[in-house]
């Protein structure tokens, strides 16, 4: 019965994806004489966490009563207060914990909180499917940089667009209705000036129901990005230009001035230090970034090592054409042995292409993942 209650949990967590941001989506369930009682999960940063919305629900019925919840209850002040404080006042009797919290200010406190209380408390319950859930924060607060999910679309023969360079649509509107989807789970969607100066995208989720538009950043080392582009005049979603120091400053003055902001960072050889402008939205709570780039883009994050996730879409087309680009530039590596490797692929039919998504292997944060997750 614990595993089916902590799934409940689970399941109400996700209620609130793409919106918990910076904190874990988490999800509480209160259990009294086999029947539940109270449940909740958090919705929303600088709201009440999951525990809160349970206890309240509950009422006095939590009293003796056992809470299921996905991540250890906090023990510090920060936008709330402690929630292990208020399970302790409520009176639950057990608390069943799936993960603990990997953050430096929680770390374990909460759960020696409880006990220092008399309640029983049990980890583990599901733990893998916890870390799963929570891998973005699991990257971001252990790492200090957010999570890279990787998306592209190709044709079978793994071109990105003709040899003309035209590239709309290569997928179907399958495949474009779940890109919809996936921007709306992310803080934040990049693209290189490259797709800027090719398509003029919005890089805004619409979808049926109400989504929520990602911060939207443009890699743009010499801020060439057009002064009536879509993502600097539309208003739609905040945007960040992220420049070198060697961009003329009045380009860069221009751009301030139509009200959107660019950020100077180091250049790296020939353009701006990806990793450098990570810890720096990571630092701003930036936690997650979904990146649609083109093929130079792709190949820049494949190289240093920052992606974390693919979303690959494949397309039944053949395109062809030497000069026809791939989804991923760069330099490549000189040996197929040294080919950047990947675990844990999912295989789903979207319409009449394939999605297929899967993790790097050895990405950073993968060993915390593991741990949380009391994977072996």
């Amino acid at each position: 019965m614990d595993e089916q209650y902590m799934r409940q949990a689970l399941v109400i967590a996700q209620y609130a994806i793409g919106r918990t941001s910076p904190n874990p989506m988490v999800g509480a369930v209160i259990v009294r004489n086999g029947r539940v009682v109270g449940q909740g999960w958090h919705k929303k940063a600088g709201t009440p966490h999951a525990e809160i919305n349970a206890l309240q629900q509950a009422g006095e019925l939590a009293r003796d009563a056992t809470m299921y919840v996905t991540l250890e209850p906090c023990s510090h002040h920060g936008r709330t207060g402690p929630c292990a404080d208020a399970v302790i006042a409520a009176g639950i009797k057990k608390v069943i914990v799936a993960m603990n919290d990997p953050n430096p200010l929680v770390a374990g406190q909460g759960i020696n909180k409880l006990r220092e209380a008399g309640i029983e408390v049990i980890e583990g319950v599901l733990a893998a499917e916890a870390a799963k859930l929570n891998e973005i924060f699991i990257k971001w607060i252990s790492t200090k940089l957010p999570f890279i999910a990787l998306k592209s679309g190709m044709s079978l023969d793994g071109k990105i667009a003709a040899h003309t360079g035209h590239s709309q649509w290569i997928t179907g509107p399958k495949s474009r209705e779940r890109v919809q989807q996936l921007r709306d789970c992310y803080d934040a969607i990049l693209v290189g000036i490259g797709t800027v100066l090719a398509d003029n995208p919005r890089l805004t989720t619409r979808l049926s129901y109400e989504g929520k538009n990602p911060i939207r950043i443009i890699i743009d080392s010499m801020a060439r990005t057009p002064l009536d582009a879509h993502v600097v005049i539309d208003g739609l979603a905040p945007t960040i230009i992220v420049v070198t120091p060697k961009a003329p400053i009045d380009r860069v003055n221009a751009l301030r001035e139509c009200g959107v902001e660019v950020l100077s960072i180091e250049s790296k050889e020939a353009g701006v230090n990806l990793r450098q402008t990570f810890k720096t939205l990571a630092a701003r709570e930036i936690t997650s970034i979904l990146v649609e780039g083109g093929a130079r883009i792709n190949g820049s994050v494949m190289e240093e090592h920052l992606v974390d996730k693919i979303y690959w879409f494949i397309a039944p087309k053949i395109i062809g054409g030497h000069g026809a680009l791939g989804p991923v530039g760069g330099q490549g590596v000189t040996d197929v042995n040294h080919a950047h490797l990947f675990e844990d692929m999912t295989i789903e039919p979207i319409g009449q292409d394939i999605l297929i998504s899967a993790y790097m292997c050895n990405r950073e944060g993968r060993d915390v993942y593991r741990t949380c997750g009391r994977i072996r």
